[in-house]
């Protein structure tokens, strides 16, 4: 696999170079971020909360972190092995054997593709479950062993109105679901529900001690309160008046489209989740006419971030072909550190630039990395004909 991936005998060299160096400074930066967010989590230590169940929070948030700064490794790591063969001249004798600048750009193409998978695999599998997980862990050692994930003034999210009992086919209208917390166990607690018709007028309220997930859009709702609104007859339009009829049931069974998954979007920061999670949580905001252009912004981030490491080596290339008497490799390794900083910061200011501005998701999201790679490409065409 690695002779048919890097063929050539310099390919494997160059690969196993940036590969070391990558993990290097990829383990002295996780190490720094670990530190940091230990420090932060001490804070908020409790009888119940101890010092293991805080580093454990931030040992699950690993994977996340990685997905952040996998790139900056990246960019670092390839500045260093350039800069230093540039310093021992053994890029200029690889110039002198027929290398030129479009070979050795694809072959740094060729050496970011395992990372990119790297960093997908990360983003899309093993970080959003280990953030849950981060997540579970810390709410359930706060709350002394109940596993439960609260919303501190309650999740509101909409849904499609259905029968009179809560079931049938979608109608005109539209529901209002407020949850109070959701138990690991896909159980609901804190359950309030509110109907209204096409005209936004009250139909009914609904409020359930617990709610289960049975599967396939159906709801179990234990304990409820009903309590139906009716306009009279011939009322003042301007001051309507309803009767009221309330109605208790041990258990009511209803249909939504809201799922244990779309609620745990809206605990989890939008950068946090999957690109299948995020996916399907636009399409809900998309079919209830909600805003989602912060998510789709973050969805178009993600599907595009793990490329960003193509764009890291290609600026990391330009240096290899710096002399060693325009700065020492100390200089270089410095400058690529506030390079990529500077790409995270125009990355998340772009983002909020374009959900102000209300530009396409897309174009938000992948405006900072086709910047970042022109400059590559401009600075390699410099660099080469100097």
């Amino acid at each position: 696999m690695w002779h048919k991936l890097f063929p050539l005998v310099y390919e494997r060299y160059l690969a196993k170079q940036i590969y070391l160096a990558f993990l290097f400074i990829l383990f002295a930066l996780i190490s720094l971020f670990i530190f940091f967010d230990f420090i932060a989590e001490i804070g908020d230590l409790t009888p119940s909360y101890t010092i293991f169940w805080a580093f454990l929070t931030v040992l699950l948030r690993v994977p996340s972190r990685l997905v952040e700064i996998m790139p900056i490794a990246g960019l670092i790591g390839g500045i260093y092995v350039m800069a230093s063969m540039a310093s021992q001249s053994e890029y200029t004798i690889l110039r002198i054997a027929g290398l030129d600048t479009q070979k050795a750009l694809m072959t740094l193409m060729k050496i970011a593709i395992p990372l990119a998978l790297l960093i997908l695999i990360m983003s899309e599998i093993v970080g959003p479950f280990t953030e849950g997980l981060s997540k579970n862990v810390r709410l359930a050692a706060i709350n002394q062993g109940k596993e439960v994930l609260e919303f501190r003034s309650g999740a509101w999210i909409k849904d499609k109105l259905r029968g009179s009992d809560g079931k049938g086919d979608v109608r005109e209208g539209i529901r209002y679901i407020n949850v109070g917390s959701l138990e690991k166990n896909e159980t609901i607690k804190g359950f309030r529900m509110y109907e209204f018709d096409g005209n936004h007028r009250l139909l009914l309220s609904r409020t359930a001690e617990t709610v289960k997930f049975i599967g396939d859009g159906h709801w179990q709702l234990n304990k409820v309160t009903e309590t139906r609104f009716t306009e009279i007859a011939n009322s003042d339009r301007l001051d309507p008046s309803f009767t009221t009829q309330i109605k208790k049931a041990d258990s009511i069974e209803i249909e939504t489209e809201v799922s244990p998954q779309l609620l745990g979007a809206l605990l989890i920061k939008p950068d946090r989740l999957s690109i299948i999670d995020l996916f399907n949580y636009i399409n809900h905001l998309k079919d209830n006419k909600q805003d989602y252009q912060r998510y789709a912004i973050s969805f178009w981030k993600k599907v595009i971030y793990p490329f960003t490491i193509l764009v890291m080596l290609a600026l990391a290339l330009p240096f290899a072909y710096l002399q060693t008497r325009s700065g020492g490799i100390g200089y270089k390794v410095f400058g690529g550190i506030m390079m990529g900083i500077s790409f995270q910061l125009f990355n998340s200011l772009f983002s909020h630039a374009g959900l102000l501005g209300d530009w396409p998701a897309l174009i938000s999201a992948a405006t900072p990395a086709l910047i970042y790679f022109l400059l590559a490409l401009f600075g390699i065409r410099w660099v080469s004909k100097v």
